[in-house]
């Protein structure tokens, strides 16, 4: 019988593959460092041997974006107790020797296992669960995104691209880049929000503002300086091109964020 691990099980992607995948009738087992089956501290490799036993696929995500390879080891490991599927949520840039995802992407591509990697964009759930969130529900949302644009991708569309990718053979060795069908900006973003009865306002501020107002909330200034850039590259139109992958994947188009503002989980607003 399959036995499928699903790391950051509380998550936003991976609650929503457990879900599907204990819907369907498998054997599924969450781990993250705290409310899932198993206790797992990638900085702690005690903890990797218990939650890897008896595994016969699994899906990787790293919770803290870093430098370092605890999760390439732990993907050795994987394979190494077993494992003959993995699913990969990387990011695009990890082909890049300076990526913090580069080595655990370098892994998985190398192994004998089955696997599939995922490259998402932003997530739409950062208005509702994320990062986001509580600026949302403020009312106001201030970045320095300027009016860039990017195809927000549903977590939904994720999570089942992810579990065709767990469960079947149909997508060995693919690398999707998963998107929402069309590029908006934050703007409309938040018109559809708005709409949909969560009303917020998008402000557009300058990377300096930006970093500033995330050092006062506590963030580490290298840690809010990076999350900037990375915003004010949408603003210079370096948010993404919509692609066909989840329709590829799932035979469906991918959905809008029109449908996930008005569908959305009100109880995560």
């Amino acid at each position: 019988m399959n036995t499928f691990l699903v790391l950051g099980g509380t998550g936003t992607t991976g609650r929503r593959i457990a879900a599907r995948l204990r819907s369907a009738g498998h054997d599924v087992r969450t781990a993250s460092r705290a409310g899932s089956d198993v206790r797992l501290d990638l900085d702690d490799p005690e903890t990797w041997a218990p939650t890897l036993d008896g595994i016969t696929a699994a899906y990787l995500m790293e919770p803290t974006i870093r430098p370092g390879d605890r999760l390439a080891r732990f993907a050795e490991l994987a394979l190494a107790s077993g494992a003959r599927r993995l699913v990969l949520l990387s990011a695009s840039r990890a082909s890049e020797t300076s990526h913090p995802l580069h080595a655990v992407e370098q892994t998985v591509r190398g192994s004998d296992a089955e696997w599939t990697i995922l490259h998402p964009n932003w997530f739409a759930q950062n208005f509702t669960e994320g990062p986001w969130k509580n600026a949302v529900r403020s009312g106001t949302l201030a970045l320095p995104a300027g009016n860039g644009r990017t195809p927000f991708v549903d977590a939904n569309d994720i999570a089942d691209v992810a579990t065709a990718a767990l469960t079947t053979a149909d997508h060995d060795g693919r690398t999707y880049d998963l998107t929402g069908p069309e590029a908006i900006t934050f703007s409309e973003a938040a018109e559809h929000l708005t709409e949909a009865g969560l009303p917020v306002a998008y402000v557009a501020v300058t990377p300096a503002e930006y970093t500033e107002q995330q050092v006062a909330q506590g963030v580490p200034r290298a840690g809010a300086e990076l999350l900037a850039g990375v915003l004010t590259s949408i603003a210079d139109g370096h948010g993404g091109e919509p692609t066909l992958d989840i329709e590829q994947a799932l035979g469906r188009p991918a959905r809008t964020f029109k449908a996930f503002a008005h569908d959305r989980d009100t109880t995560s607003d």
